[in-house]
């Protein structure tokens, strides 16, 4: 596919028809991959999507308890009073 740059103030930019932002589900930003003699567009996505229901299955099957002790039995808690 052929685009054109557009000015954008001092700066150019290109525009992406509909199809291809719904298509990649571009929403508002996008990351920018620099790969030798190209740039790869590719929709931004949030690195912790899904976290909430995973935390809630692993309480579901109680497998959020801690793995170390919250205070370990050595320590001089008087220390930073």
């Amino acid at each position: 596919m052929e685009v054109s740059l557009i000015s954008i103030g001092n700066s150019k930019g290109i525009r992406l028809p509909k199809t291809i932002l719904e298509k990649y589900q571009f929403q508002n930003t996008l990351e920018l991959v620099f790969e030798k003699e190209y740039i790869i567009l590719k929709p931004r996505k949030n690195p912790r999507a899904g976290w909430e229901k995973s935390f809630q299955k692993m309480h579901e099957k109680a497998d959020d308890k801690l793995l170390l002790p919250a205070i370990f039995k050595d320590e001089e808690l008087d220390e930073w009073k």
